[in-house]
């Protein structure tokens, strides 16, 4: 009889001990789950934040590769002509060219007249060059182009124009300084990034159970932790259509099957973002998805819950915004508006 109560007592114990371990791993993140591959089968309209900076890379090699990366432009930039009394190689363009390409917060390229095709390009090995030509930018997400920073690319210009005993043209300061302000302007007004959380209903997700769930809709790891992104299938740029951002100190955990997500942002950076690739649609039917599959309210920056009614709203917004960009042959998604707007 002590015996069996003995057995009975233990086989209690066991049962009580699962049931507890079955209610904390309940009480716990939502984790990936191992499953086969499955097939493929919509806010607030705010300011975007301004990305780190980065320096152009100057390119340096020749045929196809030459006519990537970004050009000068006139509607853009503040160009600067360097008049060569002899052709010159890209081999020695490259070597005596500025280290940094930058101008204080303004990035600045370098192109020059093939003396074979005539045509203007960046610079690139086993080509030469009758002409240089170099044009800094006249504002971007960091505001515009100061005197500054004028001053300090003319200062690199002139040292440049010494290497090669070419003339300069440098642009009156203050005329520049004056478009940038316009230039700068005119983006502020029209720059804008669509944003709508995704905040969980009931049980947090981990990392891996949103990246998991993500992944099923076309998503991929950004270069940041804490970042997914949904690529712009066929767009030869390779760039990014949506970003789904979420906690990075939980991307970044010792054990991030432990960490919990409660909320995670869907972005699109509209003048990135072709018109054409319907991106504002896309990032919908994304948001919409991602709710449905990870058990989520669309909330806006307020934390109240996003309708129909705003998504339709905001979609009337953007086409007035496309149109504005497009007139002044600045539309969204084109290389000179993504320079702009970065």
């Amino acid at each position: 009889m002590t015996a069996a109560l003995a057995i009975v007592a233990g086989l209690v114990l066991a049962a009580v001990v699962a049931h507890g371990a079955w209610n904390a791993r309940r009480a716990g993140p939502r984790q990936p789950q191992t499953l086969q591959p499955v097939e493929r089968t919509e806010p607030v309209l705010s300011p975007t934040a301004m990305p780190e900076a980065r320096d152009e890379a100057p390119i340096l090699s020749a045929g196809a590769a030459q006519r990537q990366g970004p050009r000068i432009d006139a509607l853009i930039d503040a160009i600067v002509p360097l008049r060569l009394e002899a052709p010159v190689s890209g081999e020695y363009v490259l070597a005596h060219a500025p280290s940094t390409r930058r101008a204080g917060s303004k990035p600045f390229l370098l192109e020059g007249l093939d003396a074979d095709s005539g045509q203007w390009e960046p610079i690139a090995l086993g080509r030469r060059y009758s002409e240089l030509q170099a044009g800094v930018q006249l504002a971007n997400r960091g505001g515009a182009l100061n005197e500054i920073e004028y001053s300090e690319f003319a200062q690199l210009m002139q040292t440049l124009a010494d290497h090669f005993g070419a003339l300069i043209e440098l642009p009156d300061m203050l005329e520049v300084a004056a478009r940038a302000r316009e230039l700068d302007t005119f983006a502020g007004a029209h720059d804008a990034q669509l944003t709508v959380t995704l905040r969980a209903n009931g049980v947090a997700w981990s990392p891996g159970y949103l990246q998991q769930v993500a992944g099923r809709h076309g998503f991929v790891p950004g270069a940041v932790s804490g970042r997914l992104v949904l690529p712009a299938g066929d767009d030869q740029h390779g760039s990014v259509l949506l970003t789904l951002s979420y906690d990075a100190r939980a991307a970044l955990a010792d054990e991030p099957e432990l960490a919990a997500v409660r909320e995670a942002t869907l972005s699109l950076d509209v003048p990135q973002t072709p018109e054409g690739v319907e991106p504002f649609a896309e990032w919908q039917r994304a948001a919409r998805k991602l709710a449905d599959d990870m058990g989520a309210t669309l909330v806006d920056d307020q934390g109240h819950p996003v309708t129909l009614h705003a998504f339709n709203a905001i979609g009337q917004e953007l086409q007035q915004l496309y149109r504005a960009l497009e007139a002044r042959d600045l539309a969204a998604g084109s290389a000179s508006a993504r320079r702009l707007f970065s």
